[in-house]
């Protein structure tokens, strides 16, 4: 059970339906980490954890600018130079989305990674 992809496939399915928000279950420090640069980039709006008793859930503001969204399995290693390479398998042209990208910085979108000249895991894509 991958909760990053659940999460993910939520989001989108709750786009296409023009929906305002959504409810993600189950939560995971991840799928946090990764709205967290969801909404530093605007493709959400606010969200939050809501404690269940068991593993919790988010509630996520939804703005409508979602095209796709996706998790990367398997989660492939990048190397500082090959970002370019991997946004033109992801993205639809440069410039458009971000790739999150979990580095030993933590997690990050790819333009931050390449700026602190880290590399990573490919965690997800969003445009």
């Amino acid at each position: 059970m991958d909760t990053l992809t659940n999460g993910l496939t939520t989001i989108i399915n709750n786009e296409m339906r023009n929906k305002r928000e959504c409810i993600i279950s189950p939560a995971s420090k991840l799928l946090g980490r990764v709205l967290r640069i969801m909404q530093l980039n605007g493709y959400i709006g606010e969200f939050e954890f809501i404690d269940d008793g068991r593993s919790g859930k988010f509630k996520v503001q939804l703005m409508g600018r979602i095209n796709k969204c996706g998790a990367v399995k398997p989660r492939f290693p990048v190397q500082v130079g090959n970002f370019e390479d991997w946004e033109k398998k992801f993205l639809p042209s440069r410039n458009v989305g971000i790739m999150v990208v979990s580095t030993s910085k933590g997690v990050v979108a790819h333009r931050e990674a390449q700026e602190k000249n880290v590399g990573g895991r490919l965690l997800a894509f969003v445009y």
